[in-house]
C-alpha cells in the first residue's frame, strides 16, 4: 500500500498519519504506524485502525517476509523527522543534534520554509536552524 492510500484510510477515521517505520526487535520485524489527533489517541482508535489496515497489508505487504503490525501514538517524546513534524510541534520543547555535532535543547517558536526558529534554553537566545542541518530531533517533556 502506498503512503497516500495509508494516509487517506487513517484520515477517514478522524486521525492523522504521523509516521511509519520498520524496525527489528529480537529478530522480529515490526511495521509501525504512528497516528495522532488533537484529542489524543486511545487504544480503541489504534485497534480500529489496525482492523482496517491489516487485511490490506495482507494483500499488499509493506515488506517481504514475516512482520508484525503495530499501530500507536508517537508519544510525548516523539521523533521529529519531517518538516511537518516541526510545524505541528510549535511551542513544544525539543532536543536537537545538528550535522556539525552541536546538541541543544530548545523550544520551537516558528517554522518558515525550511528554517526553524528556536529558543535555545541554555544560551537564552533565539536560534535559526535549517531543517537540512538537523541529524536528529525529538520532543521531550519537563516534569
Amino acid at each position: 500500500m502506498d503512503n497516500q492510500t495509508l494516509k487517506q484510510l487513517i484520515e477517514d477515521k478522524g486521525v492523522s498519519l504521523y509516521d511509519t517505520e520498520i524496525v527489528t526487535d529480537k529478530d522480529k520485524r515490526i511495521f509501525r504506524i504512528y497516528i495522532t489527533s488533537k484529542n489524543g489517541i486511545s487504544l480503541n482508535k489504534c485497534s480500529e485502525i489496525t482492523k482496517i489496515i491489516s487485511p490490506i497489508l495482507d494483500i499488499d505487504p509493506p515488506l517481504n517476509g514475516e512482520y508484525t503490525l503495530e499501530v500507536s501514538s508517537p508519544g510525548i517524546d516523539r521523533k521529529l523527522s519531517k518538516l511537518e513534524h516541526f510545524e505541528n510541534s510549535i511551542d513544544e520543547l525539543v532536543k536537537i543534534k545538528l550535522s556539525c555535532g552541536e546538541k541543544f535543547k530548545s523550544k520551537i517558536l516558528k517554522v518558515e520554509n525550511k528554517n526553524i526558529l528556536l529558543y535555545d534554553k541554555d544560551n537564552k537566545e533565539e536560534k535559526l536552524v535549517n531543517f537540512n542541518d538537523i541529524i536528529k530531533a525529538k520532543t521531550y517533556f519537563e516534569w
